[in-house]
């Protein structure tokens, strides 16, 4: 009997490819869960069982949550990255390190096929074939929703004929969840004029007191949280979280153009993620040069673009991010937050790298690094080439 590795998160896709593959096309299933942070311990035992119900071979949980925040989420920050200026890539930047790991684990076990859950309409389609011919390409890659281009209610439909027990109304929405956040699609997101309906979204506003929250970076990575030093950044993003998410911050829908050439929307809801970059920003803002906040906006852009479609083995990446690294060298301070229902404040920073420091002049009041006269001749220089422009193509006209 030949294995099969299979990309499997407990949802309605993988449920139905564990069936499909083990029941109809006779393979060795062998599922695998890679954890990016977005599970509790309670969900991962019932996904556990659930899974085991389904006649494979085995089920192993492999949480890479660490090392997801080391090799992508920590530049995603450091880049301020939002896909469209919107969408912190909850989805594509997990995908990436799910794909690798998968294939690794692949090798491992010596199997002879992979498959995953994505269908013929998205990117992680993409994102996963582009890994797989990449790190095994010598390995099959089956994709049942995809070749037998199935709906959601025709999966529902079979699952139910072969006794399968889940929510098949929770089902109705694709919900994938991690530590950079949480995407939702359903059927509103599959138009251009409808929202989703408040029951989709995984976490219920529950909070509608305003409340303070204060993040600290060292060299631009997450070091404290109101206060509480966390040796492991992904704990303070959990942190982060946890208190600001009750609030329903983060909710949004991205628009953006899919690898495969087609518009595409997904609801997504990342408090943390959208705390973080921003308040990171706003650091940045008082810690870098005018040039260094110009190369890494145009860099930052095209790193999370080419992360987005797939092409995070790319060797351009690993050059990107030895850039962004080296700019956060002075990117340390705090950042003060007001938390509200449905958004956040950014109210200020405190940093001794801040250039706005006093003892340089207050910028529209005054100035302490230089005189009236300084700037007279500054100005004059600086307006010299565009004054010559017009007295030689203009003024002579005239």
């Amino acid at each position: 009997m030949k294995k099969v590795v299979l990309a499997y998160s407990g949802g309605l896709d993988t449920t139905f490819c564990a069936l499909h593959l083990s029941k109809d096309l006779g393979y060795e299933v062998h599922a695998v869960l890679i954890n990016t942070g977005g599970f509790t311990q309670e969900e991962l035992e019932q996904i556990e069982q659930r899974a085991k119900g389904l006649g494979i071979a085995s089920f192993v949980i492999l949480d890479v949550t660490k090392t997801y925040y080391q090799e992508v989420i920590k530049f995603l920050i450091f880049g301020n990255v939002l896909k469209n200026q919107t969408y912190p890539l909850s989805v594509s930047a997990e995908r990436i390190l799910q794909a690798k790991t998968l294939a690794d684990y692949v090798k491992k076990i010596g199997a002879k096929s992979v498959a995953h859950g994505s269908t013929g309409a998205g990117n992680d389609q993409v994102r996963f074939d582009m890994i797989f011919q990449t790190i095994i390409p010598d390995i099959e890659i089956i994709t049942p929703i995809r070749d037998l281009k199935l709906s959601r209610e025709e999966e529902i439909e079979y699952l139910k004929k072969h006794g399968v027990s889940m929510n098949f109304e929770k089902a109705a929405y694709s919900i994938n969840k991690g530590i950079w956040g949480t995407s939702v699609g359903g059927k509103e997101t599959l138009t251009s004029n409808q929202t989703l309906p408040e029951a989709a979204w995984p976490t219920q506003l529950s909070k509608t007191e305003t409340e303070e929250l204060s993040i600290d970076f060292e060299k631009g990575e997450l070091k404290a949280v109101n206060g509480v030093t966390f040796e492991n950044p992904v704990e303070a993003i959990k942190k982060i979280q946890e208190i600001a998410a009750p609030f329903g911050i983060g909710r949004d829908i991205h628009v953006g153009d899919t690898i495969i050439g087609i518009k595409g929307r997904v609801g997504f809801e990342a408090a943390a993620p959208l705390i973080i970059i921003k308040s990171h920003q706003l650091l940045e803002k008082h810690c870098l040069t005018k040039w260094q906040s110009f190369w890494k906006n145009q860099m930052s852009e095209f790193y999370g673009n080419h992360l987005h479609e797939g092409h995070y083995l790319d060797p351009v990446m690993r050059n990107l991010e030895a850039f962004l690294e080296s700019t956060q060298e002075f990117v340390s301070g705090k950042v003060k937050i007001l938390l509200h229902p449905y958004r956040f404040q950014l109210v200020g920073i405190e940093s001794k790298h801040d250039m706005m420091a006093s003892k340089f002049g207050s910028y529209g009041e005054m100035n302490k690094g230089y005189t009236a006269d300084d700037v007279k001749g500054f100005t004059r220089i600086l307006g010299n080439q565009t004054a010559i422009f017009h007295q030689v193509n203009y003024n002579e006209k005239n």
